[in-house]
């Protein structure tokens, strides 16, 4: 067996190994349908395949599982955060949310997160490594079997930074795309980066139909840098020129999240600044209130995103500020994750 996981294959990668194995093509589309419809957990389970194929295949690729390890639930919201296990005994986090529209999974990418960003705190713990397709995918999978809840939206936006895990996340979203398999339209998608600046123009050329979401923060060179190293190396003009470029291209219009801290980014003069940077684009500020987090003194509530959110609006912009959910779990990304770990470590 090697260490490729069926689940990372696209369509067209089960249809050449099949026919490399002497099989009719139509066997790509059952096994297909055995991962990612039925969610089979083993090749025994794939009945309708001869069993020297499901041999054949057991001795070429390996058929992983991520395990859950604590799921909270909110009592007030219904939010739902997952902790899982990875096969190297790294963890990640999933958050499934229920919106008007349905329900709505928060997925990570990476375990650990190098983009150092100050208010993060899936950046303190440290980078351990990148997502595969499957990983990520499984996140999807894992999670509508525990909570027996149906996931209508993905948004990639919890551990690590897609766009760094590239080659990965395009795959796991060609696969979830597939119309062989789970087929979800990637217009239910959004994505969420700080600022890869050539990833975002790789990713216009694709044209992929899903939502861009851009990690700001601040409408200042300076302060961004401060708060998010990734603007030492793509400051925000090279930034707004990709987005507005994206725009351009693809026809999408951009989210800008916006992290609201008290003394930082909270002036009436950032958000003249935040609303004359996005001038003449279509997009959408989220203001967030800023995550607490032990080992940062940064701070905000909902009441002051309430407030820039209104100032926002009045100077000419679309803002709303993000719904709160899973506050009695502290459903913030990374959270759970390092508590975990550090107990391990005790």
């Amino acid at each position: 067996m090697t260490d490729i996981d069926i689940l990372s294959l696209e369509f067209s990668e089960v249809k050449a190994a099949v026919e490399a194995m002497g099989e009719k093509p139509f066997r790509a589309k059952q096994i297909y349908s055995w991962l990612h419809e039925k969610r089979a957990e083993s090749f025994d389970e794939m009945s309708d395949l001869p069993k020297a194929l499901r041999e054949r295949l057991a001795e070429t690729y390996s058929f992983s599982r991520i395990v859950p390890k604590r799921v909270l639930k909110s009592e007030k919201d219904g939010t739902v955060k997952i902790l899982y296990g990875l096969s190297d005994g790294n963890h990640i986090e999933t958050v499934l949310m229920s919106y008007e529209h349905g329900d709505s999974l928060c997925v990570s990418t990476q375990a650990g997160c190098k983009m150092g960003c100050k208010f993060c705190a899936s950046t303190i713990a440290g980078f351990k490594r990148n997502l595969e397709p499957n990983e990520i995918l499984g996140q999807l999978y894992e999670t509508e079997r525990v909570t027996s809840r149906k996931v209508s939206s993905i948004v990639l936006m919890g551990i690590g930074e897609p766009l760094d895990n590239f080659d990965n996340v395009i795959k796991f979203l060609r696969i979830l795309s597939s119309p062989e398999g789970t087929n979800m339209s990637l217009r239910h998608v959004s994505l969420s980066t700080c600022g890869l600046v050539d990833r975002i123009y790789d990713l216009m050329e694709m044209d992929l139909g899903l939502t861009l979401s851009i990690s700001l923060h601040s409408p200042y060179d300076e302060k961004r840098s401060e708060l998010m190293p990734i603007n030492n190396r793509y400051h925000i003009d090279d930034l707004m020129k990709a987005c507005r470029d994206y725009f351009e291209k693809t026809g999408r219009r951009i989210s800008f999240e916006y992290a609201l801290i008290e003394g930082e980014n909270d002036s009436r003069e950032d958000a003249k600044a935040l609303v004359e940077l996005i001038k003449g684009m279509p997009a959408h500020i989220n203001v967030i209130p800023v995550n607490k987090i032990a080992e940062r003194s940064y701070r905000s509530d909902r009441a002051a995103a309430a407030a820039f959110c209104r100032l926002l609006g009045s100077l000419g912009a679309n803002a709303t500020v993000r719904r709160t959910l899973g506050s009695d779990i502290n459903a913030a990304c990374g959270q759970l994750r390092r508590e975990y770990e550090g107990a391990l470590n005790e």
